[in-house]
């Protein structure tokens, strides 16, 4: 179910999902915003008039389709017509946007190598470019990457637009339009741009000139010394809304990491490929990976850039649990594409992978003798254990780092996919140690929907490399916890792949595995984002500025800026209080998100159950009156008072002050939900003091009856009866204490979510015992005759 809120109407509905092929689902109270809507309130002043005209359609299709009209063949070629017009006006502004971009990155780049030449030809009395000089470069940089933005925003909406209303169209009208239009919409791609080469471009300017023309030079390959560092590293989700966005944001602070900067960008460098390895009868390295085990392996074939790659690099990741004292480790070593196939089949020796690296004498003889002992490792297990090529993965990074620092280093997966390579019902690689019949030619259209997943998100990875005490960037922490990001720890592309392409075969599923039909967008958290420069250092983007020049007329009702900042930051931040208050009475935009998947309109909903009649109708129309009557009574009757309490310092540490909401996920039918779960030895111990504690019970009681037995100069009937209570509670804690002590242990194992509490197991002995130190009393009583 979800609750939803109209926001033109101000009706809150339920409204089931349950039975459709939609999965799509809210966050627990997510005020839903229609599409019509959520484009009016995101209209940026540039594109004002250039937007689709998505309520002026969408009312033809209501009006001409109401119930008793036909849609004739006239209705279908004027709506075309018009969606035609609608097409070529945003393709026109997005080519005319575009090439606008394209002209003034290369006159910012022109500018900014003048100052290069006069940097590089100054005599050292001579004075170099001015701060003024660079400030307007940087000015005029940020102004185009606002630009870009803007542009990536106006494209996205437009896009989600033209798909809802040729939906809207086919699901009201009966008229199958989608197949006929999207022809037209390949024919004016305005929606296929894509701003990586700009991204690489702007970053590789910004940074010239955020460092005042001294850029951080090093090998781009480097890592830097991890001796005195802590490294932690975080994946998150990114909704493809937000992929540009982000780009944007992060090459501000970091520039793009560019192997060769004497060539140029080309889509297929940042290309990524992977060969995961495994037995695809036992799944040892899938489980492994997946449970966290201690010594879990994983094998994978990796190659950068395209199919024509000789440098294959074999990997083996290895977990180590914390407790260990150790870290986990990833090594590598490289070998041409030649020789891998030999290689993995035993026919090579791992020595003659290394003989011409020996000879040339590059590489320490100390570093090559560990590369040739993890090749006959590798070797050994997938020999031995079976190991064959069972998914691949494919996605474009670009990647964030100072050359040579690796204190902060951010990459961005997007295009990702992950593919069978396994011969399971039909060769795929065949003998080979990977297929042939793909590339890097995304989105690999010529393959079968069985043999490929799509991933819909791009993964975000930040990997911080901090001393101990000091805190990450504050951009960074902003990054972080801003809308733009999803967290999701310990997210596996090699898991995800199995766990999808193999699901006839693998029932242990990851923890993310049910939020994949979860909406990841949230609304904005705080003032994060690109921003437009302003005159006075201030910043705000470009469908801000008509509010912001309209603040300008106020100015002298407005407070004074707070210390520290100036007085358009002051502007920036008295409009956002002013926003925040309005929301939180009249439920404004920025609280709100819009369902892209599926609309309803409960008119539409009406009128098509109408054209259908008969009990469908009816049941809508009684659905429609208890909506609104529902709606009445809840006007009249006054809303329950709500008490807040006050959060302990605990939850406020675990939580910070932010919304908590609690979400259950069901695991499908014969699957199993795997949730992580941290094991360290101290609790196989814990385990092992439990069981010998019952066990020391057990030998008390059991001394008990003994004496008992033995008590006095001939044993009585009375001493028999409670020596007999005793000896059977005795045997009867010691087997509940073995048999809870191996179900515990085999549960640690399986690291199984179990209760470890023992709820029953205390007051039963407890009960027990009185019981029998009862009978006991009642037995010798009357064996005294006392009563």
């Amino acid at each position: 179910m979800l609750i939803i809120e109209d926001l033109k109407t101000k009706q809150i509905y339920w409204r089931s999902r349950n039975g459709n092929s939609d999965t799509w689902r809210a966050r627990p109270g997510q005020i839903i915003m229609k599409f019509g809507q959520e484009l009016r309130s995101s209209i940026i002043s540039e594109y004002r008039w250039y937007y689709i005209d998505y309520d002026s359609l969408k009312t033809d299709l209501k009006d001409t389709s109401a119930p008793g009209n036909e849609w004739t063949e006239d209705d279908e070629s004027r709506f075309l017509s018009k969606l035609e017009l609608e097409l070529d006006k945003v393709f026109s502004k997005q080519q005319v946007k575009s090439s606008e971009i394209q002209r003034r990155i290369a006159s910012s780049e022109s500018d900014v190598n003048d100052v290069k030449r006069r940097l590089a030809e100054r005599g050292l009395e001579e004075a170099g470019p001015s701060e003024e000089e660079f400030m307007l470069l940087e000015e005029d940089l940020s102004n185009v990457i606002a630009d870009v933005h803007d542009l990536a925003k106006f494209v996205q909406l437009n896009y989600t637009g033209f798909y809802k209303i040729i939906k809207k169209h086919d699901k009201m009208t009966r008229w199958q339009l989608r197949p006929v239009f999207e022809t037209r919409l390949k024919s004016k791609p305005f929606w296929e741009e894509n701003y990586d080469a700009s991204v690489v471009k702007l970053s590789k300017l910004f940074d010239f000139v955020r460092t005042r023309g001294n850029p951080v030079k090093g090998d781009s390959a480097a890592g830097g010394s991890q001796g005195s560092f802590v490294r932690q590293t975080t994946k998150y989700w990114v909704h493809p809304d937000n992929v540009t966005e982000l780009k944007l944001i992060v090459l501000k602070h970091l520039p793009v990491l560019v192997f060769n900067p004497q060539k140029e960008f080309d889509p297929e460098d940042s290309a990524i490929t992977s060969i995961y390895y495994d037995n695809p009868h036992t799944w040892d390295l899938y489980e492994g990976r997946l449970k966290k085990t201690e010594g879990a392996e994983a094998i994978r074939l990796r190659w950068y850039g395209g199919m024509s790659s000789e440098a294959i690099f074999v990997e083996r990741k290895t977990h180590r649990e914390d407790w260990t004292g150790e870290k986990s480790v990833k090594a590598r070593f490289m070998s041409k594409e030649k020789n891998v196939n030999a290689y993995l089949k035993g026919s090579m020796a791992c020595k003659s992978l290394f003989e011409k690296a020996r000879k040339e004498g590059k590489k320490p003889e100390k570093a090559i003798a560990e590369d040739e002992k993890l090749a006959k490792e590798i070797q050994y297990s997938v020999i031995k254990k079976g190991y064959e090529p069972v998914c691949r993965s494919f996605y474009h990074r670009t990647a964030f780092q100072l050359p040579g620092d690796a204190r902060v280093r951010i990459s961005l997966d997007t295009d990702l996919s992950m593919i069978r390579e396994d011969n399971i019902g039909r060769k795929r690689s065949g003998d080979n140690w990977r297929r042939m019949d793909i590339g890097v030619d995304y989105p690999f259209s010529q393959l079968p929907p069985e043999d490929i997943t799509r991933f819909p998100y791009a993964i975000l990875e930040v990997k911080l490399q901090t001393q101990l005490g000091q805190e990450p960037p504050e951009w960074v922490r902003q990054l972080i916890s801003s809308h733009l990001v999803e967290a999701v720890p310990k997210f596996s592309k090699f898991i995800h792949g199995c766990a999808t392409l193999f699901s006839d075969q693998i029932n242990l599923l990851p923890f993310w595995f049910p939020q994949m039909d979860v909406d990841i967008r949230k609304p904005v958290s705080h003032d994060f984002g690109i921003r437009r420069a302003g005159k006075s250092g201030g910043s705000y983007s470009s469908d801000e500025e008509d509010e912001l020049d309209s603040d300008d007329e106020d100015a002298r009702n407005k407070p004074q800026p707070a210390a520290g900042e100036t007085s358009t930051q002051g502007a920036i931040r008295e409009r956002i209080s002013r926003r925040n208050v309005a929301s939180r009475h009249a439920g404004e935009e920025q609280d709100t998100i819009y369902d892209s998947d599926d609309e309803y309109d409960e008119g539409d909903a009406l009128a098509e159950a109408k054209r259908a009649g008969g009990v469908r109708y009816a049941s809508a129309l009684v659905g429609h009156w208890l909506r609104q009557t529902g709606s009445s009574i809840a006007s009249i009757v006054p809303a329950s008072q709500r008490f807040e309490i006050p959060r302990s310092e605990r939850v406020r540490a675990l939580y910070g002050d932010s919304e908590i909401q609690t979400k259950k996920f069901w695991a499908p039918k014969g699957k199993k939900i795997y949730v992580p779960i941290r094991v360290e030895p101290k609790v196989y111990f814990a385990a092992e003091r439990t069981f010998l504690g019952w066990l020391e019970w057990s030998i008390y009681i059991g001394s008990i009856a003994t004496l008992l037995l033995n008590f006095g100069t001939r044993p009585t009937k009375a001493s028999f009866v409670a020596s007999g209570a005793f000896t059977l509670l005795a045997v009867l804690s010691l087997l509940y204490s073995v048999l809870t002590y191996l179900r515990r242990s085999r549960a640690i194992r399986e690291r199984r979510v179990i209760k470890y509490h023992d709820r029953w197991g205390p007051t039963a002995l407890a009960v027990a015992m009185f019981a029998s130190v009862v009978l006991t009393f009642a037995v010798e009583g009357r064996e005294r005759q006392i009563w």
